[in-house]
This record gives C-alpha cells, structure tokens and sequence, in this order.
C-alpha cells in the first residue's frame, strides 16, 4: 500500500493511492483514523482493514467516484508530525569515499555497530518548496536517503524481530547546510545548524507488503533484509547521483536493535538510512577533486528543483527558495 498524507481544509488527512487516485481512509471504512498520527498508533487494527479496503476498491466495490486525483492536491510529508527523526549511518561506500576524499583513512569502528543522529523532527517537510536563509545556502547539499517509520511500540528490539516494527519506506533527503555544518564541526558536538531547518520525506509511505518482490538478504554478517531499489537524484532534470538501497550494509533491522537499546521506540519515528554512495555533492565533490584540483564544486542554489527518485516509493521533489533577508550568522560571528 501507498499512504499519503494531504493538505485539506488547514488539516491532515490520510488516504491510500489506488491507480493514481487517493481514498480516504474513512471512505474505506467509517472506523479507521483519518491522519497518519493516529493510524500509526493503531497499526496493528487498522493496517489489515485497509488493505482488504484496498482489494475493495480495486474490485470497484468502493465506489470509484470517491477517489481524488493525486496531482489536485497539496501533499505533506506522509508523516506530518513525526515524534522523532534518527538518521543512520548505513552504507559503507558513502563513508569510504567521504574519508578517502579528506585524505584520511576509513575509521574501523564503522563495522563494529551502526550510528545515528538525531535531527530536528519539527523540521520535516514533504513535496514542494524549502525555504534557506543566507547562511544555509552556502554550500547546501542534498543527500540520497531512504527512511523507515516505526509503527509500533518497542524497547529493546532484537534485530532479528525488529521488521515487525517497520510500517513501511519512504524517500528522504536529508538536506545540508554544509557551511554551517563545517564550522560548528570543529567543536565536536553536532551536526545541529547544518541540519535542522528542513529534512524533506515523501511523496508516500510504501509498506512493506508492496517490496516483498524487492526484498534481498543482507550482507554476510549481517542481520535482516534490505530492498533492491535503485535510487537517483536530480538537479533540474540532470542526473547527479545513482545508488542502490540494497548496498546498505547496516541494515534498518539492526540500526532498530542500536536505537531501542535501553530506550523507547514509538509510534511515528522516523529513521533514516544515511546517504548511499554518490548520494551527496559533499562526496561528489571532492571525488572530482582527487582526480582534478581545479574541478568546479557544484552546490544547489535558490530556485534549484530537487528530483529524488527510488524504485517503487516514487519521487520527492523540493524546490529551493530563498528566505527575504541577508541576515548571517557566519558573517556576524565569524
């Protein structure tokens, strides 16, 4: 299934796209919640009633005239008001490459255990525009991801349970203001500023049900699947960057295990895969740069429109703006 969250009347509605049509979730039957927030919490009663919902309508008995064209409305981020957002660290050649490129060698920890961030979780958007001040437009990154939502209470999830709680894949573009994040790096303590003011997810949650064909084991001391996906981003229509979502070598049932350890999974978390290889003009640009020093650096800019696409979760599309003012707080505090 395909769920998405829109824009209505100033509130949050979900439904599920059927053959390019939206379906509200009450439509499909008058007892199912009708935002994301409140589905996800009662997952387990809700997720098979809207699936048989789903064969209803594909057997036209729900009505087809209760489907609303996809295109005529305003999509959120299918998790609207997330109650956490972790981004993981989970591909090895993004990691490799990143070091190799700051002529340093690959840290040893990295296949010891999986690590995350936290990021700001009022910052995720969905579809549509960005808006940058100044200082975040100074060398501001895309970044290739995929991200899981949790759809059920946990606390010390083994990674081998730990699909259990994985409602479903989404795109994610973990934006970066690479400026801010170099400077306040230096201290050790981060990435705050250079990440938190948007984090964009979308166009839908993709359950699992719908990538069991894609699905594929994960590397050898690995525990838990990942999902043949091919994944692409796009920078006014010019491909930049090509990767795989199977190439995850930390696989999102283990990050799970990491996560949970000693804490509390809820409802509505979000976790983010990290960035697959190629999948950042940080790496780009310094693999450019290894092989000609002189290699002009590329940087999304105001009015870029930025295409992520994954095999079977669709494509996320931001557009950049920038914000009204000249305000920096690099230039005032050095």
């Amino acid at each position: 299934m395909k769920l998405v969250s829109y824009l209505y009347d100033e509130h949050d509605y979900l439904a599920v796209l059927v053959n390019g049509m939206l379906y509200n979730l009450e439509d499909v039957h008058p007892d199912l919640p009708t935002n994301m927030s409140m589905f996800l919490n009662y997952w387990e009663d809700s997720f098979p009633v809207v699936q048989n919902g789903v064969l209803m309508i594909d057997d036209e008995k729900i009505a087809r005239g209760k489907g609303i064209p996809v295109e005529s409305v305003t999509l959120l981020a299918p998790v609207p008001f997330p109650t956490s957002c972790r981004d993981a660290y989970a591909f090895r050649q993004h990691v490799e490459a990143a070091r190799r490129n700051r002529k340093v060698p690959m840290i040893p920890e990295f296949d010891q255990y999986p690590v995350f961030y936290f990021t700001n979780h009022h910052s995720i958007k969905g579809p549509g525009d960005v808006l940058c001040m100044p200082d975040q437009l100074k060398k501001l990154d895309f970044e290739l991801e995929a991200a899981i939502v949790i759809c059920k209470h946990g606390r010390n999830i083994r990674a081998e349970e730990a699909e259990e709680y994985i409602g479903g894949l989404m795109i994610m573009n973990d934006l970066s203001a690479r400026a801010l994040q170099m400077q306040e790096m230096l201290l050790n303590l981060g990435p705050a500023k250079g990440k938190d003011f948007a984090t964009t997810t979308g166009p839908w949650l993709v359950t699992l049900d719908e990538l069991e064909e894609f699905a594929v084991e994960a590397k050898e001391g690995h525990v838990g699947r990942c999902w043949n996906l091919k994944m692409t981003c796009r920078v006014n229509g010019v491909q930049v960057s090509e990767g795989n979502l199977a190439d995850m070598d930390w696989t999102f049932a283990e990050i799970i295990e990491r996560a949970s350890y000693g804490v509390d999974l809820y409802p509505g978390d979000i976790i983010g895969s990290g960035t697959v290889g190629t999948g950042c003009f940080l790496e780009l640009n310094g693999t450019a740069k290894l092989a000609n020093p002189d290699a002009e650096e590329q940087w999304l800019k105001a009015g870029d429109v930025v295409e992520l696409e994954i095999d079977g979760l669709g494509t996320l599309s931001n557009t950049i703006v920038a914000e009204e003012t000249d305000w920096s707080i690099i230039s005032e505090r050095g």
